[in-house]
């Protein structure tokens, strides 16, 4: 197919249309760097724009109509909208699903240690990441410590511009040879990635050993509690060994007061610190951590709002860990889906297990996912004719999977047509592609799991370069013009029509 650069057919008023859209979604990447942290910032939004909690309507029995507007989420980290449509639900919904989980490191159960003076905490990667990319950045602490009690301590450290930030180190150059021959997944491994988050020792000024006369007076609640822990282990206050990291908890115990025992029920995410950015002097790109996929989550909502002519009821699926397989009570491989369409079905009067499976049956579904842009100083990975280009539009993946579409969800050609048809109708600059060479790339998205219901689902996205890097780049054309695609299919798409 001959592919367009989607500027090239901007006027001005679209171009600075795309633009305002742009900032609109780099401010979502800034305020979104987790999952828990998208999920609140999307609740906020939708409900200023009529949409109404499910559970909340369940407990009141409300009854449901065309027009209403429903979102549930799980676990705080998955959410689900409906706006219902005019016809009957039985004859299915338009879908809008993408993930906003992303690749990270995730402080471990047990993470605090000292080592010669330096303070740590352990880490465990979570997605495919390149390691070394991670090392000598700086890097944030984003996520939740849940204490005993029940008590929920939100952490955001490193993104205001007077926030401390923390880093992993790497060796000097001086002294690489031996680290320089290894293979590039060997270079840093998971378990070096121990993050640097302290150097000074915690030690009570006048005192020359911590016991019982010790005079917690003037002391901050922190500092009482690493005293405290002292006494009990009879460490005397001229004793450095653990005393970084004990300044380190005191710290922690002042301003969140958490002890270290709490990081035992924490969710903490350590992320690349930094606003989202514009890139290139043109200002075409975006330059931003997280963007697989949130680039592809932020216009499927705000699709969903923007859509006028709501005829088949809509639907946005916002899910956690597909970095990982889509597991867990949060990803797509749950029934939390499943069920908030059935309580959804039950607050409208259609109770039997036939409409439900009719509902997912008849359903088309866009599962919205990055796919990889082509790069010319890494040619020799792509299939050039089959690649996606940067610029030219929202890409279609009729199949992901790796070597000989293994785990691929291949959508059906009649349903592709469909969207042909819609898309050129509209006027929206779109592309077809595939994940690398046939014996050499692959990857894989929510798709084949909705498509487990009998739906049409096809893989429709953006390319990106740098995929699953601490920044990953991505064309505002691109996403605007999936933006705009996102809306013609909420409205237009009905196979029963074609």
């Amino acid at each position: 197919m001959k592919r367009v650069n989607t500027w090239t057919t901007y006027d001005a008023k679209t171009e600075k249309a795309c633009m305002k859209f742009a900032e609109d979604y780099k401010i979502f990447l800034n305020e979104g760097k987790t999952e828990r942290e998208c999920v609140d910032r999307i609740v906020n939004e939708i409900e200023k724009e009529g949409y109404r909690e499910l559970n909340a309507l369940i407990g009141k029995k409300t009854k449901l109509k065309a027009g209403d507007k429903v979102y549930s989420v799980w676990m705080n980290k998955s959410v689900v909208m409906f706006h219902l449509g005019k016809e009957s639900i039985e004859h299915g919904m338009n879908i809008l699903g993408a993930h906003i989980d992303s690749p990270r490191c995730d402080v471990k159960q047990n993470p605090l240690f000292e080592d010669t003076s330096i303070a740590y905490l352990d880490t465990h990667y979570y997605g495919g990441i390149k390691k070394y990319l991670y090392v000598t950045i700086p890097l944030s602490l984003h996520g939740v410590v849940v204490k005993k009690d029940g008590t929920t301590v939100i952490l955001n450290v490193g993104e205001d511009e007077d926030d401390p930030v923390i880093f992993f180190s790497d060796l000097l150059i001086h002294l690489s040879q031996e680290q320089m021959e290894k293979k590039a997944a060997k270079v840093v491994e998971g378990e070096a990635l121990d993050l640097v988050i302290g150097n000074k020792p915690f030690i009570i000024k006048g005192e020359d050993k911590i016991g019982q006369g010790t005079k917690a007076s003037g002391l901050t609640k922190g500092e009482k509690y690493a005293v405290e822990a002292m006494r009990q282990e009879k460490i005397h206050n001229a004793e450095l060994n653990g005393a970084v990291k004990r300044g380190v908890l005191a710290i922690l115990k002042d301003l969140y007061d958490i002890e270290e025992e709490d990081f035992i029920s924490a969710e903490l995410e350590i992320v690349p610190a930094g606003k989202a950015r514009d890139a290139g002097f043109d200002r075409s790109m975006i330059l931003a951590y997280g963007q697989d996929d949130r680039v592809c989550a932020y216009p499927s909502y705000r699709a969903v709002l923007e859509a006028n002519k709501i005829k088949r009821t809509a639907c946005c699926i916002l899910v956690d860990k597909e970095e990982i397989g889509s597991v867990g009570a949060t990803g797509m491989q749950s029934k939390f889906f499943e069920n908030a369409v059935a309580e959804l079905l039950h607050l409208m009067g259609k109770d039997d297990a036939l409409t439900l499976r009719r509902c997912l049956a008849n359903s088309s579904m866009l599962s919205t996912d990055v796919t990889s842009a082509f790069d010319p100083k890494y040619a020799s990975a792509y299939e050039k004719k089959n690649a996606a280009f940067l610029g030219s539009g929202m890409a279609f993946n009729k199949f992901t999977g790796a070597r000989g579409k293994s785990g691929s969800n291949d959508a059906n050609a009649e349903y592709l047509a469909a969207i042909r048809r819609i898309f050129d109708e509209k006027k929206i600059n779109f592309q077809t592609s595939e994940l690398g060479k046939v014996d050499l790339g692959g990857g894989g998205t929510i798709a084949y799991i909705l498509a487990l219901y009998g739906m049409n689902v096809i893989d429709a996205g953006v390319p990106v370069l740098n995929m699953h890097a601490p920044y990953e780049a991505t064309s505002k054309a691109d996403i605007y013009e999936m933006f705009r695609g996102f809306v013609a299919f909420l409205e237009e798409m009905d196979l029963r029509n074609m």
